[in-house]
């Protein structure tokens, strides 16, 4: 940038870069000064937070968000929902970018946003809003999932040669072994028109086309603004048979199985187990005997 065409202070905007230093093994730290100067080559000036230990960042962007003219966070899903929670309590609206670092970054894919840091941050630096949907559990708050049970842990346990070699097919035959140590719990569902109750391995209350970083639900049935949560719900199998119905049902987004309930609503309430935890946008949330969600529909809006 020649010096004669930096603009007066007064003229730049300011954003509110808060930034998980560990996330993704450091890699944030990396490309920090090349991300910085993306964006005060386009007018920013910048102030970076960057978070010590768990809520920081939800204190980061609860005090002083509403205070800037955008907020942009790098880190992996956990740090987007603390800094969305953050920026819900403190009444802000202010636009958001996110720069994925996380080893996960389920909402990044959902959303089109590029796993490239310095394209995302550039994205961002010249892109246009667009307003999304943000879930309620209980009093917390959930950017893409809510969820319980089975599933979150095939995307790691699966080796990735047999990923590469097997596809969708490592899961199944990666999840059987294993299928003797599943759990499942009895819930009820009722979203003020249907009623599900029945024993359940795993289920997901999600605004998002990847869930739980294994399966995705499909891109014609999800929209992040339209006001609605999807929800997946697997029952128990009774046998091998009926696992790999299960497996290869939500791998091959066929969702005929018995075994599988997918449905939309705006509003959800569940009776569960008091001691069931939940996994909000991948981070571990503590379950209750009862459960409200609601959808705050468009609260966020995005920048990318």
């Amino acid at each position: 940038m020649d010096a004669n065409t930096f603009k007066p202070f007064s003229q730049l905007k300011r954003m509110m870069l808060i930034i998980n230093p560990v996330s993704g093994r450091r890699i944030s730290l990396r490309f920090l000064p090349d991300i910085i100067r993306i964006f005060t080559a386009n007018d920013y000036i910048v102030s970076v937070f960057p978070t010590g230990k768990r809520g920081d960042a939800t204190e980061f962007a609860r005090l002083y968000s509403a205070e800037f003219d955008i907020v942009v966070t790098i880190g992996g899903d956990g740090t987007l929902n603390e800094v969305i929670t953050g920026m819900i309590l403190g009444g802000s609206h202010t636009p958001l970018g996110y720069i994925p670092s996380g080893s996960t970054n389920d909402f990044a894919s959902c959303q089109g946003i590029s796993s490239d840091m310095l394209t995302a941050a550039m994205h961002i630096a010249n892109g246009s809003p667009r307003q999304i949907d943000i879930g309620k559990f209980g009093n917390n708050y959930f950017s893409y999932v809510s969820a319980f049970g089975a599933f979150s842990w095939l995307s790691y346990t699966t080796s990735q040669n047999l990923k590469n070699v097997l596809g969708h097919s490592a899961y199944i035959l990666d999840a059987v072994k294993d299928l003797p140590k599943l759990k499942s719990y009895h819930l009820k569902f009722t979203d003020g028109e249907f009623n599900y109750e029945g024993d359940y391995i795993f289920g997901a209350v999600c605004n998002s086309t990847s869930v739980a970083g294994t399966f995705t639900l499909p891109a014609a049935l999800v929209d992040t603004a339209d006001g609605k949560f999807e929800v997946l719900l697997v029952h128990k199998p009774q046998s091998l048979i009926d696992w790999q119905s299960i497996l290869t049902g939500v791998f091959t987004q066929d969702y005929s199985s018995p075994f599988l309930d997918l449905f939309q609503t705006e509003k959800l309430r569940i009776e569960a187990p008091a001691h069931l935890d939940w996994s909000l946008d991948g981070e571990r949330g503590h379950g209750k005997s009862l459960i409200d969600f609601e959808i705050l529909p468009k609260r966020i809006t995005l920048i990318s």
